[in-house]
């Protein structure tokens, strides 16, 4: 399967506004894959999106722990979305584990960061958001739109913490 034949499968799925439909497809899909231009793995990612959309998340984490399994290549760590999806099961430890166990692996991919800080802000860890955003920036090279949106989640967390700018705020605005 192309890039193209998958955003095509999306568009149309999501005019319908049917996330458990398109979940199902996605998920048929990824079972009888072979091989294409997008991961099996990535496929997978974006099911376990799609069933926390229509409110499964323990589909959701099924697919997710399969594209961990398969190894393929993602834009996210499938493991932050294990996470998020743990959180939201109001199991909060194990979610922490998981989100200790990606930094334990000592390289930080900053979609991947913008993701765990997404969800430890969403889950009310301010610190450990921040932390997360402020080595996601870190981690950027070059103006994109994912140091730009780890930038604004940072600022909003700074904001939240009552720190004042420091010099990782001062790119916000020259990014805008």
């Amino acid at each position: 399967m192309t890039r193209e034949q998958l955003d095509r499968l999306l568009e149309q799925a999501l005019l319908h506004d049917d996330h458990g439909a398109l979940a199902g497809r996605l998920d048929d899909l990824a079972r009888a894959y072979a091989s294409g231009e997008v991961s099996r793995a990535a496929i997978l990612v974006l099911a376990a999106e799609e069933w926390r959309q229509a409110g499964q998340p323990a589909r959701a984490l099924e697919c997710f722990q399969r594209a961990l399994d398969d190894g393929g290549e993602v834009s996210v760590d499938p493991r932050a979305g294990i996470a998020d999806t743990l959180f939201e099961l109001d199991r909060p430890a194990e979610a922490q584990e998981l989100v200790d166990s990606i930094k334990a692996d000592g390289r930080v991919d900053p979609s991947t960061a913008l993701n765990v800080a997404e969800t430890l802000l969403a889950y009310g860890d301010l610190a450990g958001a921040h932390e997360w955003a402020t080595e996601g920036v870190l981690a950027s090279e070059g103006a994109s739109g994912t140091r730009d949106a780890l930038l604004r989640t940072r600022y909003r967390i700074r904001v939240d913490l009552g720190l004042p700018e420091d010099d990782l705020d001062a790119l916000l605005d020259v990014s805008c």
